[in-house]
């Protein structure tokens, strides 16, 4: 009897380790079907089950962050951000002991690859990053038509993927998408900022607007036309431009030649200063404004500060530029670590304190991580509350809320250069008490 009962137990036991070695396979080698991550798309509850063993991509030492990029090709200058982040992640590491929360100080170990803006070869680098480096996680890929190249292949290996784009694609989906998630403010939301800011100052404006031809460019301007639904705005002109493009001019001649006072430049870096540098040689009378994700004082600056004053865009984040923030503890910290991490990088940079925006965002987000797995990872990245990061202007924070709420950042101000240099036109607005959220049918 005595033996039975041994015998028993022992394969109660083996069962049981048998079981908990299929919960952690499931855990998510590349190229392998695991189930979505409890909670993460309706904002419920966690399953305990997922804390038992760490994910791929995390060792007893480090955990492997992966980032794409377009360090060559027509969005290269989007190529400064990751020298903000690895300078941010190499402070995590040398100063505050490594990833917090649930990883328990282990190295960021980034892994940076290129895609020059090409959808296939983001295909590529996330391939790589997935099956061969075994990343934990893509944080940040950046651009809306290449993140939109691996979100079903992300979503298939359930490997975490924060985009670098303000796509409302990536907010709207978050059911069928749960493991990809946008960082910086939506597309839409900002083209209501200037639908709003125009309706305050030029009611009767006649617009005419150059954008990319994509979700990206579509996305702005499909937020902007519902903006100005019901007022005396009109949209009088407009062209659309491809990435492989070589030049903008038949479009700006064209949008010169209507009967437009103001001038909504959708475009990213080179084609913004292309655009930028045709209202400044022409000296066109028009209200430019110009989108966030081109304004960077360095893009404004090639061009020359002189033409291009009074130009419209939207801020979230502190400029090093600023008199206002000469003495902020966030921007101190930033210039200090930036001249130690980064010291060749020109800390003006808009992309470069944008880097560290993401790398502190990042932090934030693993501070609330419970246990080093890729769904406790994704369930603190949609349940963040009124969350701040360095760099943020006063005002701005992150809020997500599981499927009702894929938007963490949706509070701007507008922006008016003035000399060399953004200036704060009124008070940060949160769009979503202002407009309400976003909805489906802009997407």
């Amino acid at each position: 009897m005595e033996r039975g009962r041994w015998v028993a137990l022992l394969v109660i036991t083996a069962l049981l380790l048998a079981a908990c070695g299929q919960a952690r396979d499931s855990g998510g080698a590349a190229g392998e079907a695991t189930t979505a991550p409890t909670g993460t798309a309706t904002g419920g509850g966690q399953a305990a089950a997922s804390c038992d063993e760490p994910s791929t991509g995390v060792s007893d030492d480090a955990v492997v962050i992966g980032g794409i990029y377009p360090l060559s090709g027509p969005a290269s200058a989007y190529g400064a951000i990751p020298v903000g982040l690895r300078a941010y992640i190499d402070y995590l590491n040398e100063e505050v002991g490594g990833a917090p929360g649930g990883f328990e100080g282990r190295r960021i170990e980034y892994v940076l690859e290129d895609d020059s803006y090409s959808p296939p070869e983001t295909v590529e680098a996330a391939r790589k990053l997935v099956e061969q480096d075994q990343v934990f996680a893509i944080y940040q890929s950046l651009g809306t038509p290449p993140s939109a190249a691996i979100w079903e292949y992300m979503n298939q290996q359930e490997v975490p993927q924060i985009v670098a784009t303000g796509a409302t694609m990536f907010g709207l989906n978050v059911e069928e998408f749960p493991w990809t998630m946008s960082w910086q403010p939506n597309y839409v939301s900002e083209a209501r900022v200037y639908a709003q800011y125009l309706q305050d100052n030029r009611p009767e404006a006649k617009v005419a607007v150059l954008f990319q031809n994509d979700d990206y460019g579509m996305d702005y301007l499909k937020g902007f036309e519902e903006a100005i639904e019901g007022s005396d705005i009109e949209i009088v002109a407009r062209q659309s431009y491809e990435t492989t493009d070589p030049t903008i001019d038949s479009q700006m001649t064209n949008l010169a030649r209507s009967d437009a006072d103001t001038f909504f430049n959708i475009s990213t870096p080179s084609f913004a200063a292309k655009a930028m540098a045709f209202d400044a040689q022409r000296d066109w009378d028009v209200l430019h404004l110009l989108n966030s994700v081109s304004n960077s004082l360095t893009t404004v600056g090639a061009v020359g500060f002189e033409p291009l004053q009074g130009m419209v865009t939207a801020l979230y984040l502190k400029d090093p530029a600023d008199p206002q923030f000469e003495d902020d503890e966030d921007l101190q910290r930033y210039l200090e670590k930036m001249e130690l991490y980064a010291p060749d990088a020109d800390p003006s940079n808009a992309y470069h304190f944008y880097g560290w925006a993401v790398g502190d965002s990042l932090a934030k987000i693993m501070e609330r991580t419970e246990c080093p797995t890729r769904e406790a990872f994704m369930e603190a990245a949609r349940s963040l509350d009124d969350v701040t990061a360095d760099m943020f202007l006063p005002g701005v924070s992150m809020t997500t809320d599981g499927a009702e709420d894929g938007f963490p950042l949706e509070a701007m101000a507008v922006g008016v250069l003035e000399g060399d240099q953004w200036v704060m036109e009124g008070d940060v607005v949160d769009t979503r008490e202002v407009f309400g959220p976003v909805s489906e049918a802009t997407e």
